[in-house]
């Protein structure tokens, strides 16, 4: 058995993190031309710094909720039966990590990671982004960017990505808008192979209609009870 489990800022937000693109979403207080794009960053560097800081002091007070944990048990559960729980979010928090996840693919990137504009160098870092600071790689100063994957940028890790879909026998998307690609396609995929699909959300996404199965409610409620569900089959 093979899942492939997709998470989106709804199963982090009752831990406290915003989502992006609901009606009080973060989106609808910034500009994301200003502070999510390349062209942005190179217009000015210190306001989206100043943004990501923010997210980065955000994010350091959260903790995982029971959505995450279960996800986590999940993976433990599936490894021990000898089968594969593939989990890939759009997500740059690091509350499944926290949660105990041990193999977690950021296809948005991270926040609690630097990255060099200049070389491209990685480092974590979950304190402020800071102009002046000099990248251990190349020694250069004021290419402090976060590893977050911005709106014109790709996505990352989307062979892996691709490969996992390609092999599993269940998609999974937890709390997803369904309107950011090339995520919000991966439904369509799965179900052009075949592969049940299974959407749990607060309510229903942009493409709610592709899925095979619905289940509304909080993501603390819903995830859980959907793991003991699926333990309970195999």
């Amino acid at each position: 058995m093979k899942i492939f489990v997709l998470t989106g800022a709804g199963i982090s937000a009752e831990s406290g993190l915003g989502t992006f693109r609901d009606k009080d979403g973060v989106w609808t207080k910034y500009d994301l031309a200003e502070v999510a794009t390349p062209e942005g960053f190179a217009k000015d560097p210190a306001k989206v710094r100043a943004f990501y800081n923010a997210r980065r002091a955000n994010l350091a007070g959260a903790a995982p909720n029971a959505a995450h944990f279960a996800l986590a048990r999940l993976a433990v559960e599936l490894a021990a039966r000898g089968d594969d729980l593939f989990l890939c979010t759009q997500n740059v928090d690091d509350l499944h990590e926290k949660a105990g996840s041990k193999r977690v693919i950021h296809m948005h990137g991270e926040l609690a990671v630097t990255r060099c504009a200049h070389c491209q160098a990685l480092r974590p870092d979950v304190g402020p982004l800071i102009a002046e600071t000099a990248c251990e790689a190349c020694g250069r100063t004021g290419g402090a960017r976060p590893h977050v994957v911005w709106f014109g940028e790709t996505p990352l890790f989307m062979d892996e990505i691709e490969d996992a879909l390609s092999e599993a026998d269940l998609f999974v998307a937890i709390g997803t808008s369904g309107s950011v690609y090339p995520a919000a396609g991966f439904v369509a995929e799965a179900r052009a192979m075949g592969i049940a699909t299974c959407e749990i959300n607060l309510e229903p996404s942009a493409n709610a209609y592709v899925f095979d199965e619905k289940l509304y409610g909080p993501a603390g409620e819903v995830v859980p009870a959907w793991v003991e569900r699926v333990l309970a089959a195999l």
